[in-house]
């Protein structure tokens, strides 16, 4: 029977440092990464900082509304513009320019340089390092590579479409809690993308959607799976008191959806809001996560809003994610273990083969 089983990656794919620089460079530093939301820098001069392993990134809102995403280092001496002691993500708000901590070079919100304390530059010559930048739906993508740069629209593909009803843009985010999971970030994204262990992992989930029960097994997730009758959303009990997002389908009331655009963005969507996962590699065996929880400010304006029926439902099933992918990254480490296997019902697993090859094949030509 193994034998009519598609293998998974081999256990170099989840143990090897090697393996992880390769990829790193070749996905998160040459393709589009999610940052996070777009609305947390609506004012001039607000920023987020984000480090991509070595890379650090500084994304600045300008005096005319619009963002510029450049590298995190100013050009006198290479020190942080805004110091990342830790992967971040940092957010902030710079007075008139952007000014470095170590000598005093300054820089307008547009990356041109501003001021070089007690020296003559011509400004005009000397400015930030820019990084493409793009939104899509409130979220914050950039790109490392200008070589390797393809449309985001191309990038994302036919997941937009499948959401295009969600007012994605228009939600705020209510709550955000960041995890450090002990395990390859390949395992994260495999976890996601199927759910033939939602009946052993998750059974209070399974109780909101009783078709996780079976294992995966022809689950409609283009067009949502259901909640069982007279639920309508992920909390503990599967109700809430808000209401449903504006211009969703009757369908999209009572089903739930899960999208997965590559490398690092997975969304979760039910009825009244949606978790966002920005998932950043930290090395071969360790993620970090954040999950920001989002609502339609409609309701989040009201004064009897609360949040936390979806937000605590979530950061239990999230821990149970995170807790069996921990164990898969520790069995994996055991002598025996050269590669796994995809049951019929894991395809979505499947495609984190083809990505990769696509990816690391590129970087080989």
């Amino acid at each position: 029977m193994l034998d009519e089983l598609e293998k998974s990656l081999p256990r170099d794919a989840y143990l090897s440092d090697t393996n992880f620089k390769n990829e790193h460079n070749a996905i998160f530093e040459s393709d589009w990464v999610c940052v996070g939301r777009s609305e947390l820098l609506k004012e001039s001069g607000t920023y987020l900082a984000v480090r991509l392993q070595a890379q650090s990134i500084l994304i600045v809102c300008r005096e005319d509304g619009e963002l510029s995403a450049f590298y995190n280092v100013c050009r006198h001496r290479g020190t942080e513009l805004v110091p990342l002691e830790d992967p971040g993500p940092v957010t902030g708000k710079f007075q008139n320019r952007i000014v470095c901590p170590y000598h005093a070079w300054s820089y307008n919100f547009d990356g041109g340089l501003r001021g070089t304390p007690h020296l003559d530059v011509d400004t005009d010559s000397v400015g930030l390092y820019p990084i493409a930048l793009e939104v899509w739906s409130g979220f914050i993508f950039v790109h490392l590579n200008p070589d390797k740069r393809s449309s985001l629209v191309t990038t994302l593909g036919s997941g937009t479409e499948r959401l295009k009803r969600y007012p994605l843009a228009d939600l705020r985010v209510a709550e955000s809690i960041s995890y450090e999971i002990n395990a390859n970030w390949k395992v994260i994204v495999e976890n996601y993308n199927e759910c033939y262990h939602c009946g052993p992992v998750h059974p209070e989930l399974c109780r909101i959607v009783p078709a996780f029960r079976q294992g995966g097994d022809g689950l409609d997730w283009d067009d949502g799976v259901p909640h069982r009758e007279g639920a309508n959303t992920f909390t503990a009990t599967g109700t809430t008191r808000r209401g449903p997002f504006p211009g969703i389908s009757d369908r999209e009331r009572t089903h739930h959806k899960g999208e997965l655009f590559y490398p690092n963005l997975m969304l979760s969507l039910s009825m009244d809001h949606v978790v966002a996962f920005y998932l950043w590699p930290q090395n071969v065996g360790q993620t970090r996560i954040r999950c920001d929880f989002m609502f339609h400010p409609n309701e989040m304006k009201k004064s009897n809003f609360d949040g936390s029926d979806a937000i605590e439902f979530w950061d239990m099933v999230n821990k149970q994610d995170w807790a069996i992918c921990e164990s898969v990254q520790r069995g994996m480490q055991n002598r025996v273990f050269e590669h796994g296997y995809y049951a019929p019902m894991e395809d979505y697993s499947l495609d984190i083969r083809r990505y990769l090859s696509e990816k690391l094949g590129e970087t080989r030509d």
